[in-house]
């Protein structure tokens, strides 16, 4: 069974015992995790989301992830030079079930 459901602004294609990384959730690592804004499931599109969809995830843990170099540089002056670091936190989860009512 598969479906789309919508976290942190983003769309994931889900299927049964996947794991994947999310923008961070506010969940301790080992909890359960219910995901209500499901756009597909297997055939059903929702006009905005599928009624009666959920699904269900366990969070494994969070992180980090590696650093990206941001470097701001204008052309012929040489005062304006920045260069700035960004590591976008993260969660790591696993998808137990998908239901449909």
């Amino acid at each position: 069974m598969k479906a789309i459901i919508v976290t942190g602004g983003k769309q994931y294609l889900v299927s049964e015992n996947d794991e994947l990384y999310v923008e961070k959730l506010d969940a301790e690592a080992g909890k359960e995790v219910v995901f209500d804004e499901v756009l597909y499931v297997d055939g059903k599109i929702g006009t905005p989301t599928v009624k009666g969809a959920k699904v269900t995830a366990e969070v494994i843990k969070h992180g980090k992830q590696k650093k990206v170099i941001v470097f701001k540089y204008k052309n012929k002056t040489k005062s304006s030079r920045k260069k700035q670091g960004h590591r976008q936190p993260y969660t790591k989860i696993q998808i137990k079930k998908i239901e449909v009512k």
